[in-house]
């Protein structure tokens, strides 16, 4: 993914499922289209992801080069 939007929420008490949605859904309203992957800290994946009931579809990767408490999300690239 080239081009995406960082995302900040380092609430401790809202689970990273709830934070990815919340990221999601304002990517989706802004953007115009809906994101495809969101990579995260490998630290940030210590929950397994309960997707089930999610409203988007997105492939959730863990990345050392997203700083902890961030989302960065968006399409990925197909070239």
């Amino acid at each position: 993914m080239n081009v995406g939007m960082l995302w900040f929420d380092n609430d401790p008490r809202t689970a990273l499922i709830a934070k990815i949605e919340r990221a999601a859904d304002y990517y989706h309203h802004k953007y115009g289209h809906v994101p495809d992957l969101c990579l995260v800290h490998p630290s940030m994946l210590v929950e397994p992801l309960a997707k089930a009931g999610m409203k988007f579809t997105l492939d959730v990767r863990p990345n050392r080069l997203v700083l902890p408490g961030h989302l960065w999300i968006g399409n990925e690239d197909n070239d």
